[in-house]
């Protein structure tokens, strides 16, 4: 089988507008690397139904999976999941099962607080430790809460639900030189091992230039032997380097 993909949508008006940063990517990133699947793209989606609907039907179609972020609470702007039943084309009900863990919280259930049961019919439940709002699964698509603790609880709740691949190992270098003394022997060294993919991260430490190295793939040895290629190459070129 080949390496399952997977794109992440996040969805809100508050991450475009600055006042919320987002947490959840670089979360979803590490994590889906150990279980083999290959983060591929990222979009950022207003709560636009038109623009929600139309960025997820692209992704499912591309990628093996989606998670989407965001949007799924009770209030007037939270149309994740109306959106997403009207991408697969099925009408969007109460879940029972989903109505009775919400009984769990305590409070009364509301017309808002019931919109979180309402899920795209035929998705299954992601369960919801942290509030027991749950998410949930259709095809492809994964729907996650947008506060980061949740939807680290309905990520470890989809795992088992994911098919997974050889897991994306990386080592990397850090070598004080200058992208441009570097860049042609930094080619040639990628050209020559098009199994891993490397990456060049400059920086500025303490007033010295340099960038972090990263060799990434699922061939473990080969990551190491590509490592000394580049430090041997950094340091034919004068610079130091330092193994992360």
């Amino acid at each position: 089988m080949s390496q399952p993909t997977a794109c992440v949508l996040i969805i809100g008006n508050e991450i475009l507008s600055g006042k919320t940063q987002d947490a959840n990517l670089q979360f979803l990133a590490f994590e889906l690397a150990k279980l083999g699947i290959r983060l591929e793209e990222a979009r950022v989606v207003r709560d636009i139904p038109d623009a929600i609907v139309k960025a997820l039907n692209e992704c499912r179609a591309k990628y093996t999976y989606v998670f989407t972020t965001g949007s799924i609470g009770p209030t007037h702007d939270d149309i994740t999941a109306e959106c997403i039943a009207l991408a697969f084309g099925v009408d969007l009900v109460l879940d029972p099962e989903a109505v009775e863990l919400l009984k769990r919280g305590g409070r009364p259930l509301n017309e808002a607080r019931l919109k979180m049961a309402r899920v795209p019919r035929g998705a299954e439940l992601v369960s919801n430790p942290v509030s027991n709002a749950p998410g949930f699964r259709i095809g492809n698509v994964f729907v996650f809460a947008g506060i980061p603790s949740i939807a680290r609880a309905m990520f470890a709740s989809a795992v088992p639900m994911l098919v997974k691949g050889s897991p994306i190992l990386s080592a990397g270098v850090d070598v004080y030189l200058r992208e441009g003394d570097f860049a042609d022997a930094l080619t040639e060294i990628q050209n020559s091992h098009a199994a891993v993919e490397i990456g060049s991260y400059p920086f500025n430490r303490d007033g010295r230039l340099g960038a972090t190295l990263v060799v990434r793939g699922t061939d473990g040895p080969l990551i190491q032997r590509v490592v000394e290629k580049i430090v041997a190459a950094m340091t034919a070129l004068g610079g130091e380097t330092k193994t992360v």
